[in-house]
């Protein structure tokens, strides 16, 4: 599935929308859904919620910086995170998706419970 649409629901009530990367990660991540997951607020720039290492197949993952807005998988922690802040780090990861919409809300929740499901094409 090239590009898909994924539409990503936060605690039962706030719609977003993503655009899903072309990778093994994303695709495994795709094939999984619809799946709700809580996240955790971390470091004050992402929310985050740990599957554990190995849980997903990694082909390739980088060093590199973000975009506020992008969804991307941490290796070794098996750690899917939402990047809503900015604080320059570069770290490694696996590019899953972004998110076009504002997403700075989730500086002020400790957790959320999260939706994602694949947008049927019409």
């Amino acid at each position: 599935m090239n590009n898909a649409k994924v539409k990503v629901t936060v605690n039962g009530s706030t719609v977003l929308s993503a655009q899903w990367e072309d990778n093994a990660t994303a695709k495994a991540l795709l094939k999984k859904m619809p799946f709700t997951i809580k996240m955790s607020n971390l470091y004050g720039r992402e929310m985050c919620h740990r599957f554990g290492g190995g849980s997903l197949p990694v082909k390739a993952s980088q060093n590199k910086d973000y975009a506020v807005g992008d969804i991307s998988y941490w290796p070794p922690l098996g750690s899917l995170v939402i990047l809503y802040g900015q604080n320059g780090e570069v770290f490694e990861q696996v590019s899953i998706g972004h998110i076009e919409d504002d997403i700075r809300f989730f500086s002020g929740m400790p957790e959320a419970t999260i939706l994602f499901e694949t947008v049927k094409e019409s």
